[in-house]
């Protein structure tokens, strides 16, 4: 199995995206969606600050994200450090919560960056992805055999992935290094104000 991840800068996006990769036949136990919830977007999202790696099932959360069908079956609350509280669904929550559990109980690779070196991701990359949900993105990742892999990269592409690459350059250029779980989670005014930020850079992107 081969894992192929995208960040999305809105849920919408990332929730379409999902739908889409099910059309394709990939099934909603191989797909994952990790969607930052620090502004509380998801009605009744009210996360223990002091729990971390706990999945809370339930509370409606599959309706308030909508669409993606079977794949909202799973759908939780998680708390991650550095990231603060997130909505999540499918394997690689689950897989996070292990991570959670490992770095715990002797020092492994903790959370998100943990659970995609675990699938396959080379450790730059899951920084970034979860530096991506730091700043209030969502995380889409599926696991694939190798024949679909060329269709859901263009399906994740033309439902507004992010250009990881790009994203990393401006990151980097702001003088940032790498993912930090000891971080403070991005909430309020500036969460807020960084999404504005790319709303501004999709409106001006070529079309």
């Amino acid at each position: 199995m081969t894992t192929v991840t995208a960040l999305f800068d809105t849920r919408d996006h990332a929730m379409a995206a999902a739908e889409q990769l099910q059309g394709l036949g990939i099934t909603p136990a191989d797909i994952s969606i990790i969607a930052n919830n620090a502004d509380e977007w998801h009605p009744g999202a009210v996360i223990d600050e002091e729990v971390t790696g706990g999945i809370l099932t339930g509370v409606g959360a599959g309706a308030a994200l909508g669409g993606a069908g079977g794949l909202l079956a799973g759908l939780g609350l998680l708390t991650i450090p550095g990231i603060g509280p997130v909505v999540a669904a499918g394997w690689l929550a689950a897989a996070s919560v292990g991570a959670l559990a490992g770095a715990a109980a002797g020092g492994a690779a903790g959370g998100m960056v943990g659970a995609l070196v675990g699938a396959g991701l080379t450790e730059n990359e899951a920084h970034l992805y979860a530096e991506g949900v730091r700043r209030g993105g969502t995380l889409v990742s599926a696991r694939m055999n190798e024949a679909r892999v060329a269709q859901a990269e263009t399906v994740l592409r033309e439902a507004g992935a992010v250009d990881l690459a790009e994203r990393e350059t401006t990151w980097r250029e702001e003088g940032w290094m790498h993912f930090d779980p000891h971080a403070d989670a991005w909430r309020g005014d500036r969460l807020a104000k960084e999404r504005e930020r790319l709303d501004q850079v999709r409106d001006n992107a070529p079309r």
